[in-house]
């Protein structure tokens, strides 16, 4: 039976590869810096895997990163991925690397012309066989279209220079069903950012992940209280790295991490063609929640956004409506203004109300017909076709730069406040004849860099409430 290799543990990061921006080649300068940024938080590195965006690397590249990876990892293994379609070429990538002097190879299951699982099997069998390197099984199906099958696995694990298997699947029932069979023979690590914590639990021995260049002391302590018994603590800390794991896995592993890093202070730069950072699988949107989710972490300093919520007498707030104060009195309008939330979360709500047949009333036609740019006017629903009574206009103070500040505003925001006014007739606060005969229209002033959406709907809610209480209390 094969001995399980005693530092096959832990966390390993999927190095990006980093390339010179206007030549594509091989940044070596830069990864000597990503390899000593990561090494005093994790148990060995990999190199060119898949987030190294391997296929687009020449044989010659490959062997220069492991070469790399053995000078600046100061004894810890290096895991050399040796991906190929065909057998005879990963055999050279192998040979390479054992070379070069890596500590294992990771092998990637076929691609593109799919071989039967006997052929599967024969491809592993020759590479294990043919060259004097541990080897660790890759099955990532997310992009191979094919899982590697369990059952080829099973007799795989028989080999002695097979030690390991990377699980990036995601699939959790896939991984136990290895850990089953297998797990017994050689160390299962999981490579799908998103299900650390509860394929741990399940006893993978460790993981190979893109985000361990980002955050890998995360993922030490959430090996340590796992160990240590503390499931409730490490939840949490998951929990904290889920959103950035989640864009890590979804949007192009190697160009989301490499904006990460770049945004750290460490650029890689663009990935090889014919992959895109900007305009390709990594829009503005997704790249402004990679920095947002960053400063969460401490990771980089939060960004300054200078915006101040609306002050002053409440009836001069709403003279982009073109409603003064004077008009306000005149007509018997009612106002009300609510606060709540902590941080980025904080929201307050200004409210107008005034009958239909008052400039209130023009400036609610004029908004839908004219809207303000960058801060359009959107009728309040409680969901999808389902407008509230009295009719109410939402309005953002600040102007919505991109689409994640307008999906909070309409999205969130908007739900929050037609749930506020439903509640408030049912309540009374808001009487009957308003429902028909008077319009409402609110101010919205929500932090541009706000992020929680459930907690931001309890806050909207909560301000919206408290508007509405003060605008018809008489």
């Amino acid at each position: 039976m094969p001995i399980k290799v005693p530092w096959l543990k832990g966390v390993f990061p999927a190095l990006v590869t980093p390339f010179v921006k206007k030549t594509e080649e091989i940044d070596e300068e830069a990864y000597r810096r990503l390899i000593q940024f990561c090494l005093p938080h994790v148990d060995g590195v990999v190199t060119s895997g898949t987030t190294g965006e391997f296929p687009y690397l020449t044989r010659e590249e490959q062997r220069r990163l492991v070469e790399i990876g053995v000078e600046e990892a100061n004894g810890k293994p290096v895991v050399a991925g040796c991906g190929a379609s065909s057998t005879q070429e990963a055999l050279t990538l192998v040979r390479d690397a054992r070379e070069a002097g890596a500590s294992a190879a990771l092998i990637v299951t076929p691609y593109f012309l799919h071989p039967s699982d006997k052929g599967v099997f024969q491809h592993y069998y020759d590479i294990a066989t043919q060259v004097d390197l541990p080897i660790i099984l890759y099955n990532i199906p997310q992009v191979m279209d094919a899982y590697l099958p369990r059952t080829v696995v099973e007799d795989l694990a028989d080999l002695p220079t097979v030690i390991g298997l990377k699980d990036s699947s995601g699939n959790l029932t896939y991984t136990m069903e290895l850990l089953e069979y297998a797990g017994e023979r050689i160390d299962i690590f999981v490579g799908h950012d998103e299900v650390v914590l509860p394929a741990l639990a399940g006893g993978v021995s460790g993981f190979i992940l893109a985000s361990a260049q980002v955050y890998p002391e995360v993922w030490q302590a959430v090996i340590r209280l796992v160990s240590e018994g503390n499931i409730t603590q490490a939840r949490l800390l998951q929990r904290q790295v889920q959103k950035l794991s989640r864009i890590f896995c979804r949007y192009g592993g190697g160009v989301a991490v490499k904006a990460a890093l770049k945004m750290m202070g460490l650029d890689m730069g663009p990935p090889r063609r014919p992959l895109k950072a900007v305009g390709g699988a990594l829009i503005h949107e997704t790249q402004a929640e990679i920095r947002l989710e960053l400063e969460k972490l401490g990771k980089i300093p939060v960004e300054e956004t200078e915006f101040a919520y609306p002050t002053g007498p409440l009836a001069e707030r709403f003279g982009d409506l073109e409603i003064t104060p004077a008009i306000v009195a005149e007509h018997g309008m009612r106002v009300g203004s609510g606060v709540a939330g902590q941080g980025l979360d904080q929201v307050q709500i200004d409210l107008v109300a005034g009958g239909k047949d008052s400039p209130l009333g023009d400036a609610y036609a004029l908004q839908l017909t004219y809207p303000l740019h960058g801060r359009e006017a959107l009728t309040t629903i409680l969901e999808p076709a389902l407008t509230v009574r009295p009719a109410t206009l939402l309005l953002p103070t600040l102007p919505q730069k991109n689409l994640r500040q307008a999906n909070m505003i309409y999205g969130p925001t908007q739900s929050a406040v037609a749930r506020a006014i439903v509640d408030a007739l049912e309540t009374g606060f808001i009487p009957p004849s308003a429902v028909e005969d008077e319009v409402m229209i609110a101010l919205a002033t929500v932090h541009p860099r706000a992020l929680n959406r459930h907690a931001l709907y309890q806050a909207v809610y909560s301000a919206a409430t408290q508007a509405i209480a003060q605008a018809f209390a008489g």
